[in-house]
């Protein structure tokens, strides 16, 4: 099945580029994701952490018909 997509992909003008391509979306979003995590703020992930233990939930009691 390998020797059918290659066989297709050869017949593709430029297609050497595309693993460049996806190789540079993939390093530039985990460097960017790596650089958010160590520049956020710390009561940004206490605030966003303790969001299950809030209790401002909405349940079927609380609404008035």
């Amino acid at each position: 099945m390998l020797k059918y997509i290659k066989g297709n992909l050869e017949n593709i003008d430029g297609v050497e580029m595309y693993p460049m391509i996806s190789l540079l979306i993939f390093f530039v979003f985990f460097a960017t994701l790596f650089w958010w995590v160590f520049t956020a703020k710390k009561t940004h992930f206490t605030e966003v952490s303790n969001i299950p233990f809030d209790d401002d939930t909405v349940t079927i009691k609380d609404i008035e018909l």
